[in-house]
């Protein structure tokens, strides 16, 4: 692909991303030290990056001992797999953001595996560049879950509907409420967006919770997604 008429574009979206980023703390786990280094060199305030791995087990003494708000990670690392770097940072250290960039054909039961341990942001490394990242970053710093609409079938169950999935069904307003859960909205965002109070909004999270059997909302959201329940978001 020919990115010369790309590049303006690209230099606008790292300046917004970098906007976005702006105080947090950033830790890398990449397969490519080539990656890294470009990583490391455009990045306009180099506080940003706390430190930068390539192996599973450096990365996760980094979370460790750094306690960064994000992990940037693909799932090939030069040792290690960065899909199971991502299930044990948010096993241990939940609070941290991960962003998993995908650079081969994944396997649909570790990645969704990954998904349903708290994933943030699941992006394909054929995508970067093109505002995918800035989109990514956008949604889980809003709160939300960003997953490539690209690897939405290695998520949906084969057959599976709203009254075959083996949840209850959902109301209407249930379902618009979820939707929103996906973009990370407040419960003040969907009140004002469905013109409904602010407890019947919790009362609505409530239900969705309990006819899903998720933890909490963003675990909502991702069973919705799996399940076909709503549509993917756009970028």
């Amino acid at each position: 692909m020919d990115f010369t008429p790309l590049l303006a574009q690209v230099r606008a979206y790292n300046l917004r991303t970098h906007d976005l980023l702006r105080g947090a703390r950033v830790v890398l786990c990449l397969g490519s030290r080539a990656q890294i280094s470009f990583l490391m060199g455009s990045v306009d305030a180099p506080e940003l990056i706390l430190g930068a791995a390539t192996t599973e087990a450096e990365g996760l003494e980094l979370v460790r001992t750094l306690q960064p708000d994000f992990l940037f990670t693909s799932d090939q690392l030069e040792a290690g797999c960065g899909i199971e770097l991502v299930m044990a940072v948010k096993r241990r250290h939940s609070a941290t953001r991960t962003l998993l960039m995908i650079c081969q054909q994944p396997q649909r039961s570790r990645l969704q595996r990954a998904i349903e341990a708290g994933c943030d942001g699941v992006l394909l490394e054929s995508q970067m560049g093109l505002g995918t990242g800035l989109a990514a970053i956008r949604t889980v710093c809003g709160g939300g879950i960003y997953i490539e609409r690209e690897l939405v079938e290695l998520f949906r169950v084969a057959g599976c509907t709203e009254t075959g999935s083996g949840v209850q069904r959902l109301t209407v307003r249930e379902t618009e409420v979820l939707a929103r859960l996906v973009t990370g909205e407040s419960n003040s965002d969907i009140a004002r967006q469905l013109v409904v109070s602010h407890d019947t909004v919790k009362t609505h999270i409530s239900n969705l919770l309990s006819k899903l059997q998720a933890r909490d909302r963003t675990h909502a959201a991702v069973i919705g997604l799996r399940l076909g329940l709503i549509d993917w978001p756009d970028a």
